[in-house]
């Protein structure tokens, strides 16, 4: 998997109080992802795009499209990459 599939994987992190809440509390960013997109690829396109290991990957399909809601290995880890994207 090179860069630009790993893009067409992750669309963008999706934002809201609870997803702030679960950095915090459970070291949890969620993105939304593509549709056909299943946990092994969305954990490679993470190592690629933002060079984090996911620990572990649940997804949910929603109204606002397919979320991916990826652990870290730690808080610091989650929170930090969630700076580096923009979330916080």
């Amino acid at each position: 998997m090179n860069t630009i599939q790993a893009t067409k994987i992750i669309i963008r992190p999706h934002i809201t109080e609870k997803t702030f809440a679960l950095i915090e509390k459970d070291n949890r960013i969620c993105f939304i992802v593509d549709a056909d997109a299943d946990k092994k690829t969305i954990k490679e396109a993470i190592k690629i795009l933002y060079e984090e290991n996911a620990l572990d990957v649940n997804t949910a399909k929603t109204i606002s499209g397919k979320k991916a809601f990826v652990k870290f290995e730690s808080v610091e880890k989650a929170r930090d990459l969630a700076t580096k994207i923009g979330m916080l």
